[in-house]
């Protein structure tokens, strides 16, 4: 009963049935600009440390290895491991250089990033409503 509750949304959206047989309507203002069907949320941005590691940078210019380690609470491997992530999808930049003899690591967040950003936060706010005029 749950579930068909969660599957039902607002009167005005489009319905489409899935393979069971319920009926799915997509949110209002969810759906791609081409009308191919319900927007999907960004997974690379969505996972917890990475919006982290995207919205720190959003608010700042730039931000050391050190800097976004300590803001997220979280390991240097689990930190590098999710910016890599970023990084190849050009959501943002790294930037490594010596200050004398020690390795500093700074990101940026990119044009790129930056719109991923704020179309995930268009989504979450789409959502967000849709499911207050319920």
């Amino acid at each position: 009963m749950a579930r068909n509750r969660a599957l039902q949304t607002i009167s005005d959206s489009k319905v489409e049935s899935n393979k069971s047989g319920h009926q799915l309507r997509s949110l209002p203002g969810l759906t791609q600009s081409n009308d191919n069907g319900p927007m999907e949320l960004d997974r690379l941005i969505h996972e917890r440390l990475r919006l982290g590691i995207v919205s720190a940078l959003a608010v700042n210019k730039s931000l050391s290895f050190n800097e976004l380690k300590t803001l997220l609470k979280t390991s240097d491997g689990n930190l590098s491991v999710h910016a890599r992530k970023l990084e190849e999808a050009e959501y943002i930049t790294c930037e490594k250089y010596f200050e004398g003899r020690v390795p500093k690591t700074e990101y940026q967040l990119t044009p790129a990033g930056k719109e991923a950003l704020e179309r995930y936060l268009n989504h979450m706010e789409a959502l967000i409503q849709a499911m207050r005029e319920r």
